[in-house]
């Protein structure tokens, strides 16, 4: 419906029933069109009269080709006389009338209130399906988003695309749509209404950035699907950025929603027949709308590769969807649903689907254990702190990978507690341990080869009279000691001992941490772009590579110990667990005190992940992290897709100016 025009409530809908048998030739979305047009032409007393009508439900048709017209109600029949002089001194059961409760206004009919629950988070969700190759479709019932760059879209034929945008868009009209495009740095040129709609990607893009224009792509879609039950959007691309192409697309449907305009939106799906039978049950998927995501490949010679994608493709985009929905989903989650305990709840559904058992270390038994960090972050909150291991240990595994996320719930800042204004958001400080649990499953999905550890450090840092004081003292699981003097400075706590239990415990030779880790990333690397901090500058190369591969984009930070580590410097313990100088480099100097618990000696490698500012975009998560840890192991699994896309070993670049 037009812009302009006013919100209808149920008087609408009560005119609409009435008159929809005046436009029985008339397709279904003219039909509305037609009838919100008259409604609006309609006089405010006549409006009135519709919505002063008292109407029963309304009943719909199980073939969705007809609406009864709705009844004014009958009056209710004479109540039974009522035995007052019964010994109990009340109606008999059998003459007592049950109460209806009435549903919130957003529901507008009677019914028992067990019947009429709020949408769980996954209600109205959109339903993300990638197909092999490019169905039929007809825009006027199945709009269509089609998003390229202008030279690939200069690639095709009108014969192409002919399957998504016949009957309603003709050859002459899509050449001269694609002469159009002027993108600066996107543009969108409509075929057919906002039905079919074609879009061109920015022309340029440096070698800091992907080349799959990922960021765009997320935008373009956000902007220009109409969210109706079903849609396409067609990706045209070449096949190096299939991957990244589809993530980007998947980042634009978020999962969680505590919004109760879904019940209305449900019921009137439902009652204009777009639903599926039942009573609107948040727990059925008849109001969810699905996405079709298919693909043009430009393969090398610069041609349109017809081939369909493969099972094992559409296996490993599929899983990979699934892992960036729920890392997104886990740090939309405010903490009063996804606590601890939530979080491994959360962990043990993705054990149960993989066919593995969880390893929990909770409350006074990571004291016991010496997991100081951990305990000593968490111990103030209602719900204990838990150090949670998932283990993949295929045969003839040859290598040990270990990806350490951290979980901190909900950060208050602790007694160095956080201002009013800095607070809210804080739910996002699982970031990293979200992606660990999103990428864990769907690397053993598309078939792991390695033993692979996925290490989730969980803890809420709350205030009370057990919190961490400044000026206390924790020994950690590495066995070096750390005096607390910031207690928002917690995130590297926790972290310090899932890289020591992952190398101490799991024997793992290569260790990635990932975190949300210090506010400093975003001034130091911006928000598209995580920072990495290795000890291996050919590991440092491989996650730049990955990440502009996947669109999860990576920038190094110095990695210099002798240099930096010296902010920690404490007359009393060990180390301090904050810098002396927050001007000096601080998302390094943090990267380095989890580091200085491995060893600045780990003979492994070590990597560093801070990923603060692109967790989120706006108020919605991103999913980050889950396509860039497939990309960057995607050799050490059995998908062709990720193993062609997976970082080659390229000499690093210091090492090639040095020989220069």
């Amino acid at each position: 419906m037009e812009d302009d025009m006013e919100p209808f409530v149920n008087g609408f809908f009560s005119y609409l029933i009435e008159n929809m048998s005046r436009w029985p030739n008339l397709p279904r979305e003219d039909a509305l069109r037609q009838a919100a047009q008259n409604w609006k032409n309609l006089s405010l007393m006549e409006k009135q009269k519709y919505r002063t009508k008292q109407m029963e439900k309304r009943r719909i048709r199980n073939d969705h080709k007809c609406i009864n017209r709705r009844h004014k109600r009958q009056p209710e029949k004479p109540k039974p006389p009522c035995a007052r002089t019964s010994p109990h001194g009340s109606c008999p059961s059998s003459h007592r009338m049950k109460r209806i409760k009435r549903c919130p206004r957003s529901c507008r009919s009677q019914r028992s209130k067990s019947s009429c629950k709020l949408k769980r988070d996954n209600s109205m969700a959109t339903d993300v399906k990638f197909n092999a190759s490019l169905s039929c479709s007809d825009p006027q019932s199945h709009p269509v988003l089609i998003i390229g760059q202008l030279r690939h879209l200069n690639l095709l034929k009108f014969s192409h695309l002919e399957s998504k945008l016949s009957p309603r868009v003709t050859e002459e009209t899509f050449s001269h749509a694609v002469a159009c495009l002027h993108p600066a740095p996107t543009d969108r040129v409509s075929l057919y209404l906002d039905m079919a709609t074609l879009a061109a990607l920015p022309l340029k893009a440096s070698r800091h950035n992907t080349t799959s224009r990922a960021h765009a792509i997320t935008r373009l879609v956000k902007n220009h699907v109409l969210n109706v039950a079903e849609e396409s959007v067609v990706l045209v691309c070449e096949r190096e950025n299939l991957f990244a192409s589809a993530c980007a697309v998947v980042r634009a449907f978020p999962l969680y929603s505590r919004k109760t305009g879904n019940l209305a939106a449900a019921q009137v799906k439902k009652e204009f027949g777009c639903g599926g039978d039942g009573d609107g049950d948040s727990n059925t998927d008849a109001g969810r709308n699905v996405v079709n995501v298919e693909f043009l490949l430009i393969n090398k010679e610069g041609n349109v590769d017809c081939e369909p994608l493969t099972e094992d493709e559409l296996l490993c985009l599929n899983e990979t969807a699934r892992g960036i929905r729920l890392t997104a989903r886990i740090v939309d989650m405010p903490c009063n649903e996804m606590n601890v305990d939530h979080f491994i709840q959360a962990v043990e559904e993705v054990g149960k689907d993989l066919c593995l058992k969880p390893q929990v270390i909770r409350g006074e038994e990571l004291r016991e254990r010496g997991f100081g960090g951990i305990y000593g972050v968490g111990k103030a909150a209602a719900v204990p702190p838990a150090l949670v291991v998932l283990s993949h240990l295929p045969k003839g595994a040859q290598e040990t990978i270990a990806l350490v996320g951290k979980g901190i719930v909900y950060d208050t800042g602790g007694l160095s507690i956080k201002a009013k204004t800095g607070m809210p958001g804080m739910k996002r400080d699982c970031g990293g341990a979200a992606a660990i649990l999103g990428a864990f499953y769907a690397a053993v999905k598309c078939g792991f080869k390695d033993n692979l550890h996925a290490v989730f450090c969980l803890a809420e840092n709350s205030v009370g009279p057990n919190a961490t004081r400044p000026d206390d003292i924790h020994t950690l699981y590495s066995g070096r000691t750390v005096e607390i003097n910031n207690t928002d400075a917690e995130g590297r706590l926790v972290l310090a001992d899932g890289v020591c239990f992952a190398n101490k415990d799991l024997k793992a030779n290569i260790i990635l941490d990932m975190a949300t880790l210090t506010g400093a990333q975003g001034v130091a690397t911006g928000k598209y772009h995580g920072a990495v901090l290795t000890n291996s500058e050919t590991w440092e190369a491989k996650s730049l590579q990955a990440g502009r591969k996947s669109g999860d984009l990576l920038a190094p930070i110095i990695y210099c110990p002798e240099l930096h580590f010296s902010e920690f410097a404490s007359a009393i313990a060990d180390m301090k667990n904050s810098v002396a100088d927050r001007q000096n480099a601080q998302s390094s100097c943090a990267g380095l005190f989890i580091a200085a618990h491995l060893g600045f000696d780990y003979p492994g490698i070590w990597m560093h992940v801070d990923m603060a500012t692109p967790v989120h975009c706006g108020e919605r998560a991103t999913g980050y992290g889950v396509a860039l840890l497939l990309t960057l192991f995607g050799g050490h699994t059995k998908s062709e897709l990720l193993q062609s896309i997976a970082p080659t070993d390229e000499e690093p670049p210091s090492k090639r100016l040095c020989r220069d």
